[in-house]
């Protein structure tokens, strides 16, 4: 069951209400509509040259308004269904200018019960635990709410900062994936870093 209007989103999972907003000591962490397609590419535009390293390769669409409105409409079409939860981040004293996103992707239900995690943070507001302390909100969402049993977050190995986060947050290495992902136009390994609810 779903209920929207100008103010808020709800969506029922699992006898659980997942709300628009959740809230850490520091942040604001979103679910968005195409509405925000202007913050979302202005925060994009701001960290294209630090986000190209570690993320697939983009096409000139994405950079553009139309772009981030079309992957917005699909990403509330995800999370109605009840495969996606992408949380935009916001400082609370500064909640107009987007800074990151969480998202728990692939979400599978049935025996598995698990999803995909991954973030990004502004290249200016790295070393502050803006990133951990989105990243356990999130978790706490999923676990709870969502009911599920395991998150994976695959990450290159050297990616030394995002592999901090989730070992600080308790994630084990499961083991390493040979060309795992094509980041960038290389096909990357990826170490496996699992995280399991031990109350489902």
């Amino acid at each position: 069951m779903l209920e929207i209007d100008n103010d808020c989103l709800y969506y029922y999972c699992m006898g659980h209400l997942l709300q628009k907003t959740y809230e850490t000591e520091r942040l604001l962490l979103k679910v968005l509509d195409r509405t925000y397609a202007e913050p979302v590419l202005d925060y994009f535009k701001r960290n294209r040259e630090f986000l190209q390293e570690w993320e697939t390769a983009r096409d000139d669409a994405f950079y553009t308004n139309a772009g981030q409105e079309k992957q917005l409409a699909n990403d509330l079409k995800r999370f109605r269904e009840g495969s996606l939860l992408r949380l935009w981040i916001f400082k609370k004293d500064d909640a107009a200018r987007i800074i990151g996103s969480v998202a728990f992707a692939n979400i599978v239900r049935g025996a598995f019960l698990s999803c995909h995690l991954g973030y990004r943070l502004d290249a200016l507001e790295l070393n502050r635990g803006f990133a951990g302390e989105a990243v356990r909100r999130g978790i706490d969402t999923v676990f709870a709410d969502y009911q599920l049993h395991r998150i994976e977050a695959n990450i290159m190995p050297r990616n030394k900062r995002s592999l901090r986060v989730v070992e600080k947050l308790g994630f084990y290495n499961e083991g390493l994936a040979t060309k795992y992902l094509k980041i960038n136009g290389n096909w990357e390994d990826h170490i496996h870093m699992v995280l399991l609810n031990e109350e489902v």
